[in-house]
């Protein structure tokens, strides 16, 4: 983490309630996402004060990437700047959103938050096939761990035809495909416990 990053926080008395529990897990459409998180308004602060401000969530992409049939989910081990999550599994690809991702030229909640997402996905990934588009599933939310308290996940699914044609880059450590159905033998972060639930709620 370096001191001089700036990343997209919004004010959790200004999100819904329903968003900022114990724990959220909750599905939703992009178009209602985006129309309450704009509502709300966004601003960016410098990371190292955001880390330490349980009054604002730091938005984050979390992108999850399963076959389609739905039976394999790409996971890796944390080993990133993040040490707070430092040997723990994750189903989840994302991080912050910078204001890189805010163009002068379009300054919405929605070009940020895709743009965002985009430059997370071409950075921790070396290659995919380009036709395999995220898919908007719903957020995550959680107050019981040190991260949790500061961040809000805004959660993505790809599903692939191709599994093989993806290959990871240094910080997405031992990534690996492993069958659903087996994850919840590995020690998972929370957010990737949580996301699970999502899918499962929007079946």
């Amino acid at each position: 983490m370096t001191e001089k990053e700036t990343v997209l926080c919004i004010e959790k008395s200004r999100l819904p309630e329903s968003w900022t529990q114990q724990v959220s897990v909750v599905p939703m459409d992009m178009d209602s996402y985006i129309k309450t998180c704009t509502r709300a308004g966004y601003h960016f602060i410098d990371r190292s004060k955001a880390e330490n401000d349980p009054s604002k969530k730091q938005i984050i992409p979390y992108i999850i990437i399963q076959t389609k049939d739905t039976k394999q989910t790409a996971v890796y081990n944390r080993q990133g700047s993040e040490k707070r999550l430092h040997d723990l599994w994750s189903i989840g690809i994302g991080g912050h959103i910078n204001p890189v991702d805010s163009s002068d030229d379009e300054r919405s909640f929605e070009h940020a938050l895709i743009a965002g997402m985009t430059r997370e996905l071409n950075e921790e990934l070396e290659s995919r096939p380009v036709d395999d588009k995220p898919c908007f599933l719903g957020i995550i939310s959680e107050d019981q761990t040190d991260v949790g308290k500061v961040h809000g996940g805004a959660v993505f699914r790809i599903l692939t035809e191709r599994p093989e044609a993806y290959a990871a880059g240094q910080e997405l450590f031992e990534f690996q495909w492993e069958k659903t159905k087996n994850l919840e033998k590995l020690n998972l972060e929370l957010w990737s416990t949580l996301a699970l639930k999502l899918i499962a709620a929007t079946h």
